[in-house]
């Protein structure tokens, strides 16, 4: 099968050839994994392609008003983010430092930020050229931040403001929720527009649970999110994609939900969050819901070793793999305190155990 074919195939809960696969990770474990199969710094398809990567993601090109230049340590990006230089025992972060929108009041200041980006600042005429540079390959438009209410405001307004804010009608946080409903629905369909039929997955997120349990009720989930979220939705659905979530924490009491929403694949499955265990998962709505994800990120992959990481994959690709409805990933960005050979061991055992028939 080629990658598109086996990713459309496992999705639609069937047995492709294989178990698909994708990458995420922090720029150190790319680098170390350029250093160890000796590929050219740089060359991130070379990776792709060496790893068994079936998905590419593609999208237009930011030409709207230049961003300031805080210097070397700190960056503004679109919305008004503030990020700051990180150092810690592995590597760096680019941290979330300044929130220019904590403070507003009213519907009136947000609409007044400077900030707040429009479709009208992306040249989507690049997107074409993209896909066909990936053709055979899973083609994926949109991401973790498409619309990304919760957390993506609370990169702007801070994280207790937003959950202060579900809780007391804040006016101005309502406000932000819409515009950003508003950009993705617009921002969405012009990139489905000029993908001219190309696409393959439309990827959305939100982050709604903690490692406890969800970060929001039921009840504010059906009456802020959902009604958003669905707006975004339409336009993947219209064009006649399936739709993948990406949502960190636990996530099993929404998915009922979800699924009566339309997704069709449910990113990260972190399986030591609640409620998350993957066999339970996959007896209880794996006939409903494919999944994206449950290699853990701070599991064996992180602190194990080499024959822990592949025992862990084993085991996760035994649970998932009947029936199809599953892509193995990481459930997170591969994070930089994740020795290579281990790494590499993730990827080589889902190559090797992956296979079906």
């Amino acid at each position: 099968m080629t990658s598109k074919e086996r990713v459309l195939t496992a999705i639609a809960h069937r047995e492709p050839d294989r178990v698909p696969l994708n990458y995420l990770a922090n720029p150190e474990i790319t680098v170390g994994l350029w250093d160890h199969y000796g590929l050219t710094h740089g060359d991130h398809e070379g990776l792709l392609q060496r790893l068994g990567v079936d998905f590419r993601s593609v999208g237009p090109r930011y030409i709207g008003p230049p961003l300031p230049d805080l210097g070397p340590d700190r960056r503004q990006g679109l919305w008004g983010t503030i990020v700051r230089r990180i150092g810690h025992g592995t590597g760096e972060y680019w941290d979330y430092a300044e929130f220019l929108l904590k403070e507003v009041q009213t519907a009136a200041e947000v609409d007044a930020f400077p900030w707040i980006p429009s479709p009208d600042h992306f040249d989507y005429s690049v997107i074409p050229a993209q896909i066909a540079h990936h053709r055979d390959k899973c083609i994926v438009l949109g991401g973790a931040g498409t619309p990304d209410l919760l957390n993506g405001s609370g990169m702007v307004m801070g994280t207790e403001r937003v959950l202060l804010g579900l809780a007391l009608e804040d006016e101005a946080l309502n406000r932000l929720f819409d515009l950003r409903t508003q950009f993705h629905v617009e921002f969405t369909a012009r990139s489905l527009e000029a993908a001219a039929g190309g696409a393959d997955l439309l990827w959305m997120g939100e982050d709604l649970g903690s490692q406890k349990g969800p970060l929001i009720s039921m009840d504010t989930f059906r009456r802020v999110i959902r009604p958003r979220h669905e707006q975004v939705l339409a336009v993947g659905k219209q064009a006649g994609l399936p739709v993948m979530l990406h949502s960190c924490g636990s996530t099993r009491r929404f998915m009922d939900e979800l699924i009566d929403m339309g997704v069709d694949v449910l990113d990260t499955l972190q399986p030591e969050a609640a409620e998350m265990d993957p066999a339970d998962l996959k007896a209880n709505v794996g006939d409903r819901l494919a999944f994206h994800g449950m290699i853990s990120t701070a599991g064996m992959v992180a602190y194990g070793t080499v024959a822990e990481t592949i025992a862990e994959v084993t085991a996760r690709l035994e649970t998932m793999m009947p029936g199809g409805g599953y892509c193995l990933a990481p459930t997170h960005a591969l994070q930089s305190n994740s020795p290579i050979v281990n790494v590499v061991a993730m990827y080589e055992t889902a190559a090797r155990v992956g296979v079906y028939g």
